[in-house]
């Protein structure tokens, strides 16, 4: 099947389904499309044949990992970023900084040596830096997941601010940690030994610079767009910003996630205010809600329909249950922990751990790292862990988000 060929029957199930969705289910749409492709996928891979046959090859024929990583995760971070208030993140850098580096540098050593161990048990065999890797892809919060579904959750502002501030960083760091793994596992054969220097270069290389080149991307455009008095043209040039600034950023091995983090930031804030016109102001807004809504149907629709390529051997699904229990104790572990240790320069709501905790969606990016790696059993387990805790994540936590929320707040 044809790339054109494979994105019409996309497109095509997309539609349905969040048609379906809002006739019937109502549930949020990035749910409701995921839930419908994988009770769809499900459904094909019962009855087999020719039906289960054309969808793998849709499936196959659509590469997961490049269409998300390459292409889509630009416009949805940057869309994400346009709207965060830039002044509630500063008011919250601190505590954004320390979950979004230490918070993901524990959950990844609490979940790597925990898949490990219990892989062990299990009489499954997966070397312990393969158990990192697996730990740095699931730790982050996937900020497409949750912002959005912050917007219909409830959560009070404060607390949305820090979970969507945390969840737009970390996602960038994530990534970053998991690369620094993955080149040691590769160089290394699964046996990890490097130069703590070395290791800190490529981090420098790819946090700062990313966060570098996103600033001054992000003031070129500010430039172009404060001279421009034409809404299309003004579209235009953030449309450049996003595809051009990411293309740019991975041919400088810097943080692309990163970069448009910055970027979709400065041009929210900064460039709302002080570079267009109210037209502009609402074109701009329009174009890029709906490009997130579009392009968010679709990535959740391709995660459903990915169960199509995940393989449950024995062992694999035992493991892939205990590793949504312990991906959440280390998600309460690496929240808390910082979080305690902040509340001695401010204060937290009582309830901003056990928020957080549940709050902390896992999403395409997860799945899309985990089908980037290198072929072999090792890629196959994390590939069933993640997927499992993936669809946890989603359906039940993103589901129950919003009753926790008002039931913490006393509502």
């Amino acid at each position: 099947m044809g790339l054109f060929d494979a994105l019409g029957a996309l497109f095509t199930l997309t539609a349905l389904f969040a048609y379906l969705n809002y006739q019937y289910v109502r549930l949020p749409t990035p749910i409701g499309v995921m839930l419908a492709g994988l009770l769809f996928s499900l459904g094909l891979l019962l009855v087999g044949g020719p039906a289960e046959s054309w969808a793998q090859e849709l499936v196959a024929s659509v590469p997961f990992e490049e269409v998300l990583m390459q292409g889509m995760l630009a416009f949805l971070l940057f869309a994400g970023a346009l709207h965060v208030n830039l002044d509630d993140l500063r008011r919250r850098w601190l505590s954004i900084l320390t979950l979004a580096t230490l918070g993901v540098l524990v959950s990844t050593f609490i979940v790597g040596s925990g898949v490990y161990y219990l892989a062990g048990w299990l009489g499954l065999e997966l070397p312990y830096v393969y158990a990192l890797l697996f730990g740095a892809l699931i730790s982050p919060t996937d900020p497409i997941a949750v912002l959005g579904l912050l917007k219909r959750a409830g959560v009070p502002k404060d607390l949305e601010t820090l979970i969507s501030g945390e969840s737009l960083f970390n996602d960038g760091v994530g990534v970053v940690v998991f690369a620094v793994i993955l080149s040691l596992a590769d160089a290394h054969g699964g046996h990890a030994e490097a130069s703590l220097a070395a290791v800190a270069a490529f981090f420098a290389q790819e946090a700062l610079g990313g966060l570098a080149l996103g600033l001054g991307l992000g003031l070129v455009a500010f430039y172009m767009l404060r001279r421009t008095d034409d809404y299309s043209v003004e579209v235009l040039i953030t449309l450049a910003l996003v595809s051009g600034g990411y293309a740019l950023a991975a041919y400088l091995h810097t943080s692309g996630p990163l970069a448009m983090v910055v970027a979709g930031l400065l041009i929210g804030n900064h460039g709302r205010a002080f570079a267009m016109s109210e037209r502009t102001r609402e074109h701009l807004d329009t174009f890029w809600e709906m490009t997130d809504e579009i392009l968010n149907a679709l990535l959740f629709v391709l995660i459903g329909l990915e169960v199509l390529l995940v393989r449950y051997t024995p062992g694999y699904l035992e493991l892939a249950a205990l590793s949504v229990p312990l991906v959440l104790a280390a998600r309460f572990l690496s929240v808390g922990l910082p979080i305690g240790l902040l509340r001695l320069v401010r204060p937290f709501a009582g309830y901003t751990v056990r928020l957080m905790t549940w709050g902390g969606l896992r999403g395409g990016i997860s799945v899309a790292l985990a089908l980037g790696l290198p072929p072999g059993p090792e890629r196959e387990l994390i590939l069933a862990m993640t997927y499992g805790v993936v669809v946890f994540s989603v359906l039940v936590q993103g589901l129950t988000i919003g009753r926790l929320a008002r039931f913490a707040a006393g509502r």
